[in-house]
């Protein structure tokens, strides 16, 4: 606004703030901003906003929740709370309490519709984005409880086969709880359904109980009313909650009077419930016969029928339809393959986002992993109605924007755009073509003169990049991403037949690419070794994993370079708790994902500590198949960012499929991330068909064991784009063998497995 020009606004900001005895904010921000480059943007404003919001909760969790231990809360506050847990944080002088032990959540969808109930490691059922919950007791009259979020263990899984589903059971003293929660749809509208079974020994029932909290904290009710029949709720007048079967009794409460989990044995019936701050809580009992199992389902429409969209195709077998299907005889690995190409599904409705609650918004950075994992799954068309809104989000000056100040962006939006076309076989679309060209040039505008005396000179400006990275500054992975943004637009414009672009595109990227060369010369000579750091003015620190960019995914450079194999080193030796990446910056966690962009760059290196790090990421994983964002070394639950990262299991999908077949040049590498003991006797491995830059390939590994020793049969076949490339074999033990141009087929002997 003009006038804000002329207002002295710092002047009164300040006076205000010294006139309360608060300290004077301009002079703080001013010294915050020191430690930092100069940037154009200080922080993201869509992650300042969702700080505040967040912590604007953990505000109200301070207010709630410390005061009130005698309610049940969700599992991470039981844990988080308590003294003698692991988990356990002093609250003293933290003006915001939040999750940061237990972000664990799993979702449930169908496929095509955004709405994503989540569940966490409980059963704790949230129905609706950043909404209360509903949780399931069961309550002997003999004084007994069974409330899952404070047993010793439960057990939880994810079962895939057809309308994936969250199984959750619990028991305890001799009573017993089983929680199944899936999203069906019924008459073309998503409704969640949470079936309920339940046992005791002893006359006792089951209780479904209304609370309004969810895996973040607080999320307030006002209103609950259970309908004349007995078998549902109303909640704030919106929100309905069905029964297959009326309650026996039903209790409501307020905060004032304490949570209903106090008044489970009131003898008086509540229908209605009001809470004037928001705190209202409901209890519908179900009774049950002593050893006989009673089953209650409660359904949540997720729709008003007139808001859902109508798609004749959704359906999980048609989701899923055409997916590179994979057989491991490793059990674990194979589930966890089956958990993430759901993932993928439910997070791709239209657009992609890299969680269901947390992060269910949008980023190109997680964009671009997360589609690559849909392309190289076989989800193609999937992955080209997400890419097709790339445009929409570009500025008219080019950039691709999600967040101000992220110079990654247009790398990773071209890129992606580029690996689409070459894992489908398919030219740019013409709707694709200005953006295209827009974006490149942005990258191209947006570099520093390369006449500056600075070990900056020619790179992009200093931004804030990838959150867990550091403050702003001059990130080599932007960097990496222009150069690989610049050579993808040279490689889309030849397909279009723009000869033109291609020189222009692949002139600036070539002048980039000397640029990064130059100043990652001058850091090797200031640190003593060829390792990239972070930027041209950090010292070797966690930040240093975004370097690894140039080798995975961007392979710019050969798998062997010096100085990616230094960096990967550094990180080994001083940046792993536990066997996996431990990101002190911002995640302050074992980073899944991270992890595997270590192990891709072994891989290609072909280092078989790829796989030890495979095996540490799958042993992180939740019961159910997920990763959060990063994950507590002590708790082993997630403890920042979203509990279910769609970019962790789009990684997952991506090493799995690069350990069975890669490219790697005018190559197709074959078994090269196999352990030894997948193949043992009569082990059969299979993968296909999966997409590739040279067509789509079907691949069968088959192991035997006979009188002469231990033999492999490989085999593939290829529906090739032009002529079928070359391929070679690199099975665990064995030298890499270069089959002849035309083989489909190969047998070796294999090395005993010890």
């Amino acid at each position: 606004m003009p006038w804000m020009k002329w207002l002295p606004w710092r002047f009164v900001v300040r006076h205000v703030a010294r006139a309360h005895g608060f300290i004077d904010p301009i002079a703080l921000l001013a010294r915050l901003h020191r430690f930092t480059q100069p940037s154009e943007v200080g922080e993201p404003v869509e992650l300042l906003r969702a700080g505040v919001v967040f912590h604007a909760r953990g505000l109200i969790n301070s207010r709630v929740i410390q005061h009130n231990l005698d309610w049940i809360w969700p599992y991470w506050i039981e844990r988080q709370f308590d003294p003698r847990s692991d988990a356990f944080i002093p609250r003293a002088f933290s003006i915001t309490h939040v999750n940061f032990t237990h972000r664990n959540w799993t979702a449930i969808g169908w496929p095509d519709d955004s709405e994503l109930p989540i569940v966490d490691p409980r059963g704790l059922l949230t129905p609706f984005f950043d909404g209360w919950s509903l949780d399931a007791w069961v309550v002997a009259e003999d004084g007994r409880r069974l409330f899952p979020s404070r047993v010793p263990s439960a057990t939880q899984r994810l079962e895939t086969e057809g309308v994936p589903a969250v199984i959750t059971e619990t028991a305890h003293d001799g009573l017993f709880l089983r929680n199944r929660a899936t999203v069906q749809l019924e008459s073309g509208r998503p409704v969640c359904r949470l079936e309920l079974q339940a046992r005791s020994d002893a006359c006792a029932s089951m209780v479904v109980a209304l609370c309004p909290f969810n895996p973040e904290g607080i999320s307030f009710i006002h209103t609950v009313a259970l309908s004349p029949e007995r078998n549902a709720w109303t909640i704030d007048g919106l929100r309905s909650v069905e029964f297959s079967a009326p309650a026996e009794h039903h209790h409501t409460s307020d905060y004032r009077t304490g949570a209903v989990s106090l008044r489970l044995h009131d003898r008086k019936d509540q229908i209605r419930g009001e809470c004037d701050v928001g705190m209202a809580t409901a209890a519908a009992h179900f009774d049950l016969d002593t050893q006989r199992l009673r089953e209650i389902v409660v359904r949540i429409p997720l729709a008003d029928a007139r808001r859902t969209r109508q798609r004749s195709s959704a359906s999980w077998e048609n989701a899923l339809a055409g997916h590179c299907k994979l057989a491991l005889p490793n059990v674990q690995l194979q589930s966890l393959y089956e958990a993430a190409l759901r993932a993928l599904v439910l997070h791709s409705p239209d657009e992609v986002y890299p969680g269901p609650y947390t992060y269910k918004r949008f980023w190109f950075r997680d964009a671009a992993f997360i589609i690559h994992g849909l392309l190289c799954a076989g989800l193609t068309e999937r992955a080209e109605r997400a890419l097709d809104h790339f445009p929409g989000r570009q500025t008219r000056r080019g950039y691709f924007h999600s967040q101000a100040g992220e110079w990654d962006s247009n790398g990773e939006a071209l890129w992606i755009m580029n690996r689409f076309c070459e894992l489908s076989g398919r030219s740019p679309k013409p709707g694709w073509r200005q953006a295209i060209m827009r974006g490149a040039r942005w990258i191209a505008r947006k570099r520093l003169a390369e006449s500056i005396d600075a070990p900056h000179a020619g790179l992009l400006p200093a931004g804030f990049s990838a959150e867990h990275l550091g403050p702003n500054d001059y990130y080599y992975w932007d960097d990496f991403w222009g150069i690989a943004g610049l050579e993808a637009a040279a490689s889309l414009c030849a397909k279009l037949g723009d000869g033109a672009s291609v020189a222009e595109f692949q002139r600036e990227a070539d002048a980039f690419r000397r640029a990064v060369d130059l100043s990652l010369a001058q850091a090797a000579e200031r640190l003593g070794r060829p390792a990239m750091p972070a930027t041209p003015y950090r010292r070797l620190d966690a930040g240093a994993i975004g370097s690894l960019a140039v080798g995975y995914p961007l392979r710019m450079c050969e798998p062997g370079d010096p100085r990616l194999l230094d960096t990967v080193a550094f990180l080994l030796e001083n940046c792993f708790v536990n066997g996996g990446f431990f990101q002190d910056m911002i995640h302050s966690g074992i980073n899944p994902y991270l992890t595997l962009h270590v192990a891709q760059v072994l891989l290609r290196a072909g280092d078989n500590h790829c796989l030890e790090l495979m095996d540490t990421v799958s042993s992180l994983a939740s019961s159910t198949g997920q990763w959060p964002e990063a994950i507590h070394p002590r708790t082993r639950g997630g403890c920042m960012g979203d509990g279910q990262h769609i970019w962790a299991a789009a990684e997952w999908v991506l090493m799995v499929r690069n350990c069975l077949l890669r490219e790697e040049g005018d190559r197709l590498i074959v078994g090269s991330g196999i352990a030894p003991h997948w193949l043992g006797d009569e082990a059969v491995i299979s993968f296909g068909p999966a997409p590739s830059a040279f067509g789509t390939v079907s691949l069968k590994i088959a192991a035997k064991a006979g009188a002469a020793g231990r033999r492999a049969c490989v085999s593939w076949s290829g529906d090739w784009y032009a002529r079928a490339p070359s391929v070679e074999v690199r099975l665990p033990g064995l030298k890499p063998i270069m089959t002849a141009p035309g083989d489909s087929s190969i047998e070796l002997s294999l090395p005993e497995v010890t």
